[in-house]
C-alpha cells in the first residue's frame, strides 16, 4: 500500500501547493501510473505460465513489430503527458468536479454511481473513436497502427500508442469520464487505477483461472486479443469495460477457447466473422 499512498507524498512538495496543486491531485495523477507498472509487473513475475497463454511466450519477441524497449519508452512518455494533463484538468476545475468537496468525502453510494457513469462514458467515447480509427485508413495508418504493432499483446504494452492517439484515447477520454461523472481527485485516483488494471489485464495474454476481470467482464483478455489479430480488426472495438456497443452495433465477434497440445489456449473465432 505504500506504493499507492506513500509515493505521491514523496513527490508532493510546497512548490506544488503554491501552484494550486493539492495532494489529492498528485494522488489522482500518480497512483494510476504506479498501479499500471505494479500490476503489469505481477504478471511478468508469474513467468511463462504456458498452460494459460493465448500465445507462446516467444511470440512476444518474434511476431511483434516493436521492441519491448521501444514500448516501455513510449508508455512512460504517454504517462508523463497524462500526469501533466490530469493536473491541468484539476487546476481548471478547482480540483473538485461536480461540486464534490474534499472536506466532506462523498458517500459510497455516490462513489459507486460516479464509477458507473465514468465507465459508461469512457466506454462510449472509446468505442466510437476506436472504431473510427480503424475505418479511416489514413488515421489507422498514421496513428492506430502503432498500437497494433503488438500482434501478441503483453501487460506493459497496454497503452503503447501514437502520442496523438494517446491524447485522444486516454488523456481526453479519461478526463471526460472523470469530469462528467463529478469525481473528486481522490475518487478519480481509484477509478483511473481500476481502468489501468483493466487495460493491463486485457493485454496480459493469460487466461488465469479465477481472474475476477474474466468473471465479471465479457470484454476480457481473450475478447481483446481477438481484436489484435488480423481477422479481428473489424470486430471487438469495445474497451475497456463492457461489450455493449459491439453487441448493439453488430461488431461483436463470438469465439471459443480450445486447449493446445503444447499447452495454453487457442482462440477460435466464429467462421462467418473470420471469413468476412
Amino acid at each position: 500500500m505504500w506504493f499507492l499512498f506513500g509515493f505521491p507524498k514523496v513527490v508532493y512538495c510546497d512548490n506544488m501547493a503554491s501552484l494550486g496543486i493539492s495532494y489529492d491531485m498528485v494522488l489522482g495523477s500518480l497512483m494510476p501510473v504506479v498501479v499500471y507498472w505494479v500490476y503489469g509487473g505481477m504478471y511478468m513475475a508469474l513467468g511463462s505460465c504456458d498452460n494459460y497463454r493465448l500465445h507462446p511466450k516467444e511470440d512476444e519477441d518474434e511476431k511483434n513489430f516493436a521492441s519491448k524497449e521501444t514500448v516501455i519508452k513510449g508508455v512512460l512518455w504517454q504517462q508523463f503527458r497524462q500526469f501533466i494533463a490530469t493536473n491541468l484538468l484539476y487546476m481548471m476545475t478547482g480540483g473538485s468536479h461536480g461540486g464534490a468537496s474534499s472536506a466532506q468525502p462523498p458517500s459510497l453510494t455516490v462513489i459507486a454511481r460516479q464509477f458507473v457513469v465514468a465507465m459508461l462514458v469512457f466506454d462510449t467515447y472509446q468505442y466510437f473513436l476506436h472504431r473510427y480509427l480503424h475505418h479511416n485508413k489514413f488515421l489507422y495508418r498514421h496513428l492506430h497502427s502503432k498500437h497494433h504493432r503488438l500482434v501478441v499483446p503483453y501487460p506493459f504494452g497496454a497503452i503503447y500508442s501514437h502520442p496523438i492517439e494517446g491524447f485522444l484515447f486516454d488523456i481526453l477520454g479519461g478526463s471526460l469520464a472523470i469530469f462528467l461523472s463529478g469525481m473528486s481527485p481522490a475518487t478519480s485516483a481509484f477509478f483511473s487505477s481500476f481502468a489501468a488494471m483493466k487495460s493491463v489485464d486485457d493485454h496480459c495474454g493469460l487466461m488465469l483461472p479465477g481472474n475476477p476481470f474474466h468473471i465479471f467482464f465479457e470484454n476480457n483478455t481473450a475478447y481483446h486479443d481477438l481484436h489484435h489479430q488480423l481477422y479481428g480488426g473489424k470486430y471487438n472495438f469495445s474497451q475497456p469495460f463492457f461489450a455493449m456497443w459491439d453487441r448493439i452495433l453488430g461488431t461483436h465477434m463470438p469465439y471459443s477457447l480450445e486447449k493446445r497440445e503444447e499447452g495454453g489456449f487457442e482462440l477460435q473465432p466464429a467462421k462467418e466473422c473470420k471469413n468476412d
